[in-house]
């Protein structure tokens, strides 16, 4: 009786942290930063790569994000679809010079995980109590016991992905660059999850500046 008491009385506890979690963002911009002597103007046909050596999470996110930054006047194509790369993240600069210059890119599109972070904290147990006068009577100590909220103690994994994107033009023969963000996505296990968040976060960001188009 004990046990599902305080698991009821806890319940409305969960539905107040869910909510609270869900009202917040999972993906923020920490920086960013535009060029400001860029002067090459809006940028139209976009290379999109992934700096992944998972080649599934690679495809994924070029796919997420050619399709978030395609539109009437922006033709965003996943790097996969033009570009042989083995497993790792690992490319041949000439090679990907020569597929830029084929394909008629003027703009490059390219992000990268810096690192995940983990941080474990302890969140103690903690009770509310009702005043004791209660006690002196059978009736009035069962009528008032169960009203007390018990919270246990337990340990709290919060994780940190932070990424970064990086927008190049074709326009010089290295690449001149043209923009870059940093983005942290909290506490978001799977992969597809992070990529969503950070795509439409990069996407926001790249229309706000008036990069491409």
């Amino acid at each position: 009786m004990e046990n599902r008491l305080k698991r009821q009385m806890a319940m409305p506890l969960l539905i107040l942290a869910v909510s609270i979690l869900a009202q917040g963002k999972s993906t923020t911009l920490v920086a960013s930063v535009k060029n400001p002597s860029y002067t090459g103007g809006t940028l139209r046909r976009i290379l999109i790569i992934g700096m992944s050596q998972d080649p599934a999470i690679r495809a994924d996110f070029e796919d997420a994000m050619a399709q978030k930054l395609t539109t009437d006047h922006i033709e965003a194509i996943p790097g996969h679809s033009i570009l042989l790369r083995p497993d790792s993240a690992e490319m041949d600069m000439n090679y990907l010079k020569a597929q830029v210059a084929e394909h008629k890119i003027d703009g490059i599109v390219i992000s990268h995980l810096l690192h995940v972070d983990k941080q474990v904290t302890y969140v103690p147990g903690y009770a509310y109590n009702i005043p004791y006068p209660y006690y002196r009577s059978l009736y009035g100590y069962y009528g008032n016991v169960y009203h007390q909220v018990y919270s246990p103690d337990y340990l709290k994994t919060d994780t940190k992905v932070r990424i970064e994107t990086n927008v190049y033009a074709t326009n010089t023969p290295e690449g001149e660059f043209v923009w870059t963000g940093i983005s942290d996505t909290f506490n978001q296990k799977a992969a597809p999850k992070v990529i969503d968040g950070v795509v439409k976060l990069v996407a926001q960001e790249l229309e706000k500046e008036g990069i491409f188009g």
